[in-house]
């Protein structure tokens, strides 16, 4: 048995197999993504299409998804943060980073991706790219306060 390209230490038949072949529902908004991650490391573009909300599939491209599965080398998924999406819970959200090498040079996919549960079952419906974390400035620098410069002169006289 191999271990499952998701990341989870498991072995793929016991994690992400299962629910990429239709045998078991994915339980969690999680288990989802990263079986969707999967899928794309073994190129299966059926189940990537399945696991859309229906109203997304209009956009979806399976050549599109093929090519780009098929020349990448995946080396993998990182689970960044998690709110709902778990077994009571009707829509959820998961941010991830899908590392992989596409014409030799590695690319980090970082993306905060939504989901929605219907008729029980966990679907893809969103997702909003992500290039860093962020940025959050101290408190601001008075006039009169010493330069953050470390110049000893009072902010107003030298950076400000």
């Amino acid at each position: 048995m191999t271990d499952c390209p998701c990341g989870s230490a498991q072995p793929y038949d016991a994690c992400c197999g299962p629910i990429i072949s239709g045998t078991m529902p994915a339980p969690t908004a999680e288990a989802l993504m990263r079986s969707r991650y999967s899928a794309y490391v073994k190129g299966d573009v059926p189940f990537l299409e399945k696991s859309l909300a229906p109203e997304e599939r209009h956009d979806f491209d399976p050549e599109q998804a093929r090519q780009w599965s098929e020349t990448s080398t995946w080396l993998g998924l990182t689970i960044n943060a998690v709110k709902d999406g778990g077994a009571d819970d009707q829509t959820g959200q998961v941010d991830f980073t899908a590392s992989y090498e596409y014409q030799g040079a590695r690319q980090d996919h970082r993306e905060v991706a939504q989901f929605k549960r219907l008729d029980g079952v966990w679907h893809y419906t969103d997702g909003k790219m992500r290039s860093h974390d962020p940025i959050v400035r101290g408190p601001k620098t008075g006039r009169n306060d010493p330069c953050p410069c470390g110049s000893g002169k009072k902010f107003k006289k030298c950076c400000g």
